[in-house]
């Protein structure tokens, strides 16, 4: 169950940046999550909603597994997605924001720990 829980709030985690990257990544919200100045976020805009679709893609493929008919079929698309997630903060922590590896790769790690523990 709790694993189940953490998953599901990585997901959400993802959704929330999907939303951030694809429809306010020029509004003040967005630009102080990413330390975007206004001309910043204009030029990347389109490069920002490219990103947020991926982050829409990880945050279906592990919803897609807590609701999978079959719990072993389910556990191992979460496994899949959250290894993806990890892939992904360790890559944006190491290039963009140290920031992204506690606040993106430690939900992620913690749920694949438990996971991986059913």
């Amino acid at each position: 169950m709790l694993a189940a829980i953490l998953v599901g709030l990585v997901a959400l985690e993802h959704l929330y940046i999907l939303v951030l990257e694809m429809f306010l990544w020029t509004t003040p919200r967005g630009m102080k999550s990413f330390g975007m100045t206004k001309e910043g976020a204009a030029a990347t805009k389109s490069l920002a909603a490219n990103q947020g679709l991926y982050n829409g893609f990880l945050a279906a493929g592990l919803v897609w597994g807590l609701v999978h008919p079959n719990g072993q079929t389910g556990q191992s698309i979460d496994i899949f997605f959250l290894i993806c997630v990890l892939v992904a903060a360790l890559y944006g922590g190491a290039t963009a924001k140290r920031s992204i590896w506690l606040v993106q790769g430690l939900p992620a790690l913690i749920a694949l720990v438990l996971v991986l523990a059913l």
